[in-house]
């Protein structure tokens, strides 16, 4: 049997070309390019999407769609490594308590005195606040977390055992976070609903109308550091 010439080859491959692309619908599609990361990146990979996720669109727009798109991954990759949504948040949370703890504990290292730590712990807190409101307010939405899933556990642990041991010291006393007395206890939510309400109202904007009956020039951290000094400074005695 005589061999095919190269151009009836050829023409042959065209034809199959021609029939695979008619099957296709014209034109071949183009695969879903994703992100190449190592198995043990890609769980951080997600994380950070989230967190960006999280500061740009808020609470409300943030999926397992949107973190898989924006971190270019297919969208079944936040499931594989956290459950649901809920579990994507509650580690993205607890990474939100971690560096909250870090900024908290520079403030202690920094302060002189007692008073001075107390200080520099509330600015801390404010600042923190302001630097990445998104992720604040999610570690405080305790309905839409697990709190019960250990890195969030431990690290918000952490964050209610610095707060018991700096009022401890502006008592001067030890104080246990696990067993408190009334008075310990009611010293704890004063300081901390100080300073979580004026984070809040200025979080929300709420601060502007107090602000514009003032002198000329002042701003939230004069505001901050005089409510502070009448709130949290002992007169001497």
């Amino acid at each position: 049997m005589p061999r095919k010439s190269n151009v009836s080859r050829r023409v042959a491959a065209n034809a199959a070309t021609s029939r695979a692309r008619k099957a296709g619908g014209g034109r071949p599609r183009p695969a879903l390019k994703e992100t190449p990361y190592h198995h043990g990146a890609l769980r951080d990979a997600l994380l950070a999407a989230a967190e960006r996720v999280l500061e740009r669109n808020g609470l409300a727009g943030l999926t397992l769609r949107a973190v898989a798109r924006e971190a270019g991954v297919s969208h079944a990759a936040p499931t594989h490594h956290f459950g649901d949504l809920t579990g994507l948040v509650s580690e993205l949370a607890a990474i939100g308590f971690r560096r909250f703890n870090a900024a908290m504990s520079m403030a202690d290292s920094e302060g002189r005195t007692v008073a001075e730590r107390a200080m520099g712990r509330a600015k801390a807190y404010v600042g923190y606040a302001q630097a990445h409101p998104g992720m604040y307010r999610l570690m405080f939405r305790t309905e839409r977390l697990d709190m019960t899933r250990p890195a969030l556990f431990e690290a918000a642990k952490a964050s209610f055992a610095g707060l018991a041991g700096s009022i401890g010291a502006q008592r001067e006393e030890q104080i246990s976070a696990d067993a408190l007395t009334i008075e310990q206890a009611a010293a704890i939510a004063r300081a901390w609903s100080l300073v979580h309400g004026f984070t809040m109202l200025l979080l929300d904007g709420r601060l502007a109308d107090i602000l514009r009956r003032l002198p000329q020039g002042t701003d939230v951290a004069t505001l901050l550091d005089a409510m502070l000094r009448t709130s949290v400074v002992r007169p001497a005695s």
